[in-house]
């Protein structure tokens, strides 16, 4: 905020009172500023009061007046007084004047065009309605606060709107008032015409909706202004009002009476109803803009009716309102009945349904379309019909024209016999009207199309700017390309005032500028949407200029050279140099110069032509900065005088009082001297110590031959040209000048003059007043909601005058805008500042105020948000308990507040006592805590507080006393599912296995491998209070095998077991060969690998390749036996054959090769009978599929399978360690087709070993093994 200066901090000597005045008599508020030619603005509501035949406005030197003609209900409200930058605020209230009794008058008989209001009558309505003319077809209005309109004293409404009448053409406004000193946000308002029909996607160029706000009076305003009325308008509206937990809602009417013209006057028409003066008939314009609101467009259209006018003034002939709502549409009955004066709505429908009973009904259509619909923007709509014929062809029309199916757009769905049209996406060009047609017969319908609120994320920020500054509001709204409205002061600003305004839209953001700001431009600016508005206050100060240094007078000699200088604030002010009054030209030998914001003005060669005033005067400022220069000649005098010296002081007994400077302004000390010859002049200052030190004698002072000028300044001796101190002396007097006075320079000034005849002294006393210290930085306490109490302490230096009040500023912490609180001074020590938002962070500064000036602000607050305490902490649970600690946890608090919460504080306290004692130093932000050093076997109680910005809130407390000892709990290992069976891992990959216990105290735990403990190089252990880790970085076929974990308290134990099964991938198949080759078709076999990875082999790939290309060709993939026949090759060629093993990890790395080429032979042509041989076909026992290594759960059957060949059929035999199994009842063994099986039946942990199956014939014997391995399940 920029310094005040030295004006007085409010501009007002007198301020205007607030007043009750009876209605009728006028009402008249003075005020009286500090000095005249003062700008003095009037309001009312926020709007500028402007001179009229109902307010007066006068103006004589420093009294202002305001005068309220003929007061009445409607002038009642907050009115205020705006002088520069201080503002009064003030009240009217009106009183109801006492009435004289009435006394019988006979009926006047009005004019037709004054039906709506007659002379004399009361004001009814709280409608207010612009007339336009005084002519026949002006309209009535009627006043808003009128005793038609009593206050709500239940409801939300303060005054409700009120039915109004207005005149074809004419203007009418509803205004409803709703309270909102209880509300911590703006009510939500809708208009609604008839039961649906919304107001808000109507607004236009003929129908505006407006809502302000009143802070004195913590009212709302909201008003429907209707212009250019037409006949279609009339019917009944409704109001509704709603906050976050109330509802309110009020009916009205309009009614639209026609223009009549002086041919058509009727004086019987006043005698008739006034529903009939002009509601009878029905205009309707199909080429009005967008903006107007047609009523007509919206219902279905029915005949006109018109009532007949007789030319020769007769009464028109009765209408036959039944026969009217049997030809009208549902959607005209509520307008029918309002103009025919019908009442019981429900009677007249239930007697117009039973009329209707009768009527013929549609042959095409079982059920139509309804009048009308309405869907918001971007939403889909569903017209729907039903066909008396399911056959019958269906078209759908859109104003007129044929919806053609494209896209996604239009959807239409036949279902039986109902017919439905679907809009996706409805935009503003789906607003249109709609009929479906069938045969011969048609159904309409209009459908509305209501776009969303435009809402207002960003609001508007006040501004404080000086004239001549840009300015620039800046608002983001919720839609990018939202139409919004800018308004100053309640009225809108146009496009065509963009020469001062200038709009600019960029994506949401709406920025409205003002390039040179003036001081008509200060106000309230608001951005309205569909949606609310945002209001910020501009206040525009007047143009400071401030003087750093001023020009000084000079005394020179002659061809010297005299130098003036100042220097401004602004530096880009410019000045025009004054001699004697008049424009000084610069030449070869007078310089002028502007650097920065230094203003020099330089004359050489000094002449006595060049003494007089010298002034500089800022261009666009009444500031005038003057000075003289004083030529100085020298004189001998050849007759010398002796006269003592002698000090001329205008004051009695030589006893001056006390001098009074303003800090910051020129301290001049003009001491008038005489003696001869010209005495020596001696200026001191007394010291802090009180000791008076005496100059020297100046080395090269100016003067007569003999004299010089000396003055010690706080035992510092300065030269005259040197700092702001300087001392010029002539023949009759001396002056000590200080520019720039500060508060050291406060004290007792000691001038001495000397001659050789004798010596005289004086004593001045200099008194520096100043502005007051700024205070320090306020402190904030008491913060709720909305509110806050503000303390400060008086400044520690007031500036030498009495502390006159304070004033008080806040600001958003992320703005730079500071705002005042208050426009009276504050006398005490504290304030509660209110109407702040909740969830905001608001810094506070104060100034002290004195008759000087306004201090410079204290530094600001401490940030502070307004935000009620939070509420308890949930579910506060004692988690675990040992010797000397105790485990918290807790949930967060139901509500915590718009600042959210900065943590939670822990106390405990012993049974029986009061004293708590803080857990922990300051805050934690963790929902647990664990509360340790506690003295084993005290019983405690604990609670826990959630703290924010406004401080604690409420405690939540353990229910009973805890007693801080350890529980014994047995150790149990929680063994995962997943780690019962056998872990595999790949070799390379990481081991990580994590077991989760129980226990108290602290368990041990012991790992071990197959009864030997770990090597700590190779496999590692984490243990925790809750869990144990073992962790192997890179498993390796070594670390296979059977891990045991022991937990371990004292004498009781807990073990686990966990199988641990490395795997890799398998070598290569053995032994190659290529049995036999015939034909097209070559016979393998091979062995199994010798590594089978630590796991089963799953199977083999066997693979081709051309000796002439070597490509390899997969002819079998997973295939599970030990030989195979290749078919398909290429007689002639020769093939080299390879195979894979594979197993769970993938493929050997290697694969088994044959050594040498198989050729496919080439028949020949000649047929030569075989030779067939005795074959052998004996062979020797050969197992073709081994046995594998089984695990086998205890409890299940388990099979052992194999496969053998050999001729004879050898003898099976099977053995387990060694022993024969054939006598032994619990194994059952089968052969068959070479395939024998070993089935275990119900096998138990002693059925585990090493199984040998035995084939043995007149070749040889075979033999095959395996483990067998029995678990027990857990």
């Amino acid at each position: 905020m920029p310094e005040p200066g030295k004006k007085p901090v409010s501009a007002f000597s007198k301020k205007p009172r607030s007043m009750e005045v009876a209605a009728g008599s006028p009402a008249v508020f003075e005020a009286e500023t500090e000095r005249t030619g003062v700008k003095v603005r009037w309001q009312r509501g926020g709007s500028d009061i402007s001179a009229s035949d109902k307010f007066g406005l006068a103006a004589e030197g420093t009294r202002h007046t305001l005068t309220v003609r003929d007061v009445g209900p409607a002038d009642q409200g907050s009115y205020a007084v705006i002088a520069g930058s201080s503002k009064v605020k003030f009240d009217l209230k009106v009183t109801e004047a006492e009435k004289p009794e009435p006394k019988p008058e006979p009926v006047p008989v009005p004019a037709p065009a004054e039906a709506p209001g007659l002379p004399g009558e009361a004001p009814a309505s709280a409608t207010e309605v612009e007339g336009g003319s005084p002519s026949p077809e002006g309209s009535s209005s009627a006043a808003a606060n009128g005793p038609g309109a009593p206050d709500d004293p239940i409801g939300l409404f303060v005054t409700r709107p009120q039915d109004g009448e207005v005149t074809v053409g004419g203007s009418i406004t509803f205004s409803a008032r709703v309270a909102g000193a209880s509300l911590l946000k703006p009510p939500t308002v809708k208009w609604f015409k008839g039961k649906w029909v919304d107001l808000s996607s109507k607004a236009g160029q003929h129908l505006q909706l407006h809502d302000s706000y009143d802070r004195a009076s913590k009212i709302y305003l909201f008003e429907l202004h209707i212009t250019d009325a037409q006949a279609t308008l009339a019917g009944g509206y409704r109001c509704e009002v709603s906050t976050k937990d109330k509802f309110d809602s009020c009916n009205f009417n309009l009614t639209v009476h026609e223009a009549i013209g002086p041919g058509d006057l009727d004086l019987r028409s006043a005698f008739r109803r006034t529903s009939l003066a002009g509601g009878a008939r029905r205009t309707s314009d199909s080429n009005e803009d967008a903006g107007i609101l047609d009523f007509s467009s919206l219902l279905k259209k029915s005949s006109s009716f018109r009532t007949p006018r007789d030319s020769k003034l007769e009464a028109p002939a009765e209408e036959d309102v039944w026969e009217i709502l049997r030809q009208a549409p549902p959607s005209e009955y509520e307008r029918i009945a309002f103009q025919h004066g019908v009442t019981d709505l429900r009677g007249m429908l239930k007697r117009l349904k039973g009329m209707k009973r009768d009527e013929k009904k549609s042959t095409a259509f079982q059920k139509k379309l309804q009048p009308a619909y309405q869907v918001s923007k971007g939403h889909k709509i569903r017209l729907t019909v039903e066909l008396a014929d399911p056959d019958a062809e269906v078209k759908w029309l859109k104003n007129g024209q044929e919806i053609q199916m494209s896209g996604s757009k239009y959807i239409f769905e036949s279902n039986g016999t109902k017919r439905t049209l679907t809009i996706s996406q409805c935009s503003l060009a789906d607003d249109a009207a709609y009929q479906c047609v069938v045969g011969g017969e048609k159904c309409s319908t209009e459908l509305f199309v209501k776009e969303p609120p435009v809402l207002i994320t960003r609001p508007l920020e006040d501004q404080l700017v000086m004239v001549g500054q840009r300015v620039e509001f800046e608002c983001e709204v919720s839609e990018e390309g939202a139409q919004v409205k800018w308004l100053k002061d309640g009225v809108e600003l146009t496009r065509e005032e963009t020469f001062k305004y200038r709009f600019k839209k960029d994506g949401r953001k709406h920025h409205l500028i003002i390039n040179e700001a003036t001081l008509e431009d200060a106000g309230h600016y608001a951005l309205r949407t569909s949606g609310g508005q945002a209001l910020a206050e501009l206040i525009v100060q007047e143009k400071k200029l401030e003087v750093y240094q001023s020009i000084a007078d000079l005394t020179v000699g002659a061809k010297d050279q005299a130098v003036f200088k100042c220097e401004v604030s602004d530096e880009n002010v410019r000045g025009v140099w004054l001699k004697n009054g008049k424009e000084l030209v610069p030449d070869s030998r007078i310089k002028v110069s502007h650097i920065g914001r230094v203003h020099k003005l330089t004359i050489d060669d000094v002449t006595p032509a060049d003494e007089a005033d010298y002034s500089f005067v800022p261009e666009g400022f009444a500031c005038n900065l003057s000075a003289k220069l004083h030529f100085m000649e020298v004189k001998i005098d050849f007759v010398p005088r002796q006269e003592p010296p002698k000090i001329h002081l205008d004051c009695p007994g030589r006893k001056t009082d006390t001098i009074v400077v303003v800090a910051g302004n020129k301290l001049r000390l003009d001491v008038p001297i005489s003696g001869d010859p010209a005495p020596t002049v001696i200026w001191q200052k007394a010291a802090t110590s009180g000791k008076e030190v005496p100059a020297g004698p100046a080395p090269d002072a100016p003067g007569d031959a003999g004299a010089s000028d000396e003055w010690v300044f706080d035992k510092k001796l300065l030269c005259e040209t040197e700092g702001r101190v300087r001392v010029e002396t002539t023949k009759d007097r001396s002056i000590l000048t200080v520019e720039g006075a500060e508060k050291e320079d406060e004290g007792v000034y000691t001038v001495t003059v000397k001659n050789p005849v004798g010596e005289d002294q004086v004593n001045l006393t200099v008194k520096v007043i100043d502005v007051p210290d700024a205070p320090a930085a306020p402190k904030i306490s008491n913060v709720g909601e909305d509110s806050c109490t503000v303390q400060w302490e008086p400044p520690a230096y007031d500036g030498g005058q009495p502390v006159l009040g304070y004033i008080l500023e806040r600001k958003k912490k992320k703005s730079y805008r500071w705002m005042r609180l208050n426009f009276d001074l504050l006398r005490d020590l504290s304030h509660e500042a209110r109407r702040m938002i909740e969830g905001v962070v608001y810094e506070m500064r104060v100034y002290a105020v004195n008759a000087i000036g306004m201090s410079r602000p204290s530094p600001a607050s401490q940030p502070f948000m307004p935000v009620g305490p939070p509420s308890e902490p949930t579910h506060l649970v004692v988690e675990d308990i040992s010797d000397t600690t105790v485990s918290l946890k807790w949930r967060p608090p139901e509500r915590e507040g718009a600042g959210g919460l900065d943590g939670y504080s822990v106390e405990y306290c012993q049974e029986g006592g009061s004293e708590w004692v803080a857990a922990l130093q300051g805050l934690t932000e963790r929902t647990s805590l664990l509360v340790k050093d506690l003295p084993t076997g005290a019983r405690l109680l604990f609670r826990v507080r959630a703290h924010n910005v406004a401080g604690p809130g409420a405690p939540a407390t353990t229910k009973e006393p805890v007693t801080v000892q350890e529980i014994l709990q047995r150790p149990r290992l929680q063994l995962p599912r997943h780690l019962r069976q056998t872990i595999q891992r790949r070799v390379g990959e990481p081991v990580n296995l994590l077991i989760p216990f129980q226990g108290k105290p602290r368990p041990q735990v012991t790992w071990t491998k197959d009864g030997q403990p770990l090597a700590a190089q190779e496999v590692n252990t984490r243990n925790s209070p809750t869990d144990t880790i073992l962790f192997i970085r890179a498993a390796r076929r070594a670390h296979s095998g059977t891990y045991q974990v022991t937990l371990r308290i004292e004498s009781m134990e807990d073990k686990a077991t966990l199988l641990l099964q490395v795997v890799d991938k398998p070598s290569p198949p053995l032994d190659l060969q290529v049995t036999e080759a015939w034909g097209f078709n070559v016979a393998l076999e091979w062995k199994p690998p010798q590594d089978d990875g630590n796991t089963e082999i799953c199977g083999y790939t066997v693979q081709k390749a051309d000796k002439k290309t070597m490509e390899w060709f997969t002819v079998l993939e997973h295939y599970r036996r030990t030989h195979c026949v290749v078919s398909e090759l290429i007689i002639g060629n020769s093939y080299y054959f390879r195979v894979f093993s594979h197993n769970m990890v993938g493929p050997s790395d290697k694969a088994a090769i044959t050594k040498e080429p198989v050729v496919i032979p080439k028949t020949g042509t000649t047929y030569e009978p075989p030779i067939y041989k005795a074959l052998d076909f004996t062979e020797a026992p050969s197992f073709t599929r081994p046995l594998v290594n089984r695990s086998v759960v205890a409890g299940y059957n388990a099979v052992l399978c194999c496969a053998v060949r050999g001729s004879p059929q050898p003898k099976i035999s099977w053995f387990k360690n060694g022993l024969d199994l054939r006598g032994d009842a619990r194994f059952r063994m089968f052969s068959k087709q070479g395939v024998l099986t070993l089935e275990i039946r119900k096998p138990c942990p002693f059925d585990g070993g090493v199984y040998v199956c035995k084939a043995i014939n007149l070749q040889g014997e075979a033999r095959c093994e395996c483990r067998v391995e029995v678990r027990v399940p857990q």
